[in-house]
């Protein structure tokens, strides 16, 4: 296991890598993303509210992750965070769960959602484009790469 501690606004949160840990209770999962490639490259969503991302996202109501292309889990500790209350949004030890795809074709994009641009870069440029690029993500983007 890999742990870091990041700030995500006006909080410090510890953050722990567990790529052996099995898919969480689907209550403890804030959020499912994927490392997504093309030809060895890296797909990127631009985010209106913060720039440069990767594809994924808050799970909504009765929706699942995909469990045939789960990396692991990156393991969200609000212990240590002083802002952290009973009354958050997320309990105070969260999942963000991370898939690996393969993507195949591309289908036309609207981007009148969240996102409003799509590209594919070469992961190794990907801390230039995501603003909080920290080890534990490229830890993971690693992994990822095995075989893509």
């Amino acid at each position: 296991m890999q742990s870091a501690y990041v700030n995500w606004g006006s909080s410090r949160i510890k953050l722990t890598w567990k790529k052996e840990m099995a898919l969480p209770e689907y209550h403890l999962m804030s959020s499912a993303h994927g490392f997504c490639f093309h030809e060895r490259k890296l797909l990127m969503v631009y985010l209106d509210d913060r720039g440069w991302d990767f594809p994924g996202g808050h799970l909504e109501k009765d929706e699942s992750p995909e469990e045939c292309l789960y990396l692991g889990c990156l393991e969200i500790d609000h212990h240590e965070n002083p802002v952290w209350d009973n009354n958050s949004p997320y309990p105070k030890v969260g999942y963000q769960v991370f898939y690996k795809m393969k993507i195949n074709n591309f289908y036309p994009f609207k981007g009148d959602h969240e996102s409003s641009l799509r590209k594919l870069i070469n992961p190794d440029e990907v801390a230039t484009y995501y603003k909080s690029w920290h080890e534990l993500y490229q830890t993971i983007l690693d992994e990822a790469m095995v075989g893509s």
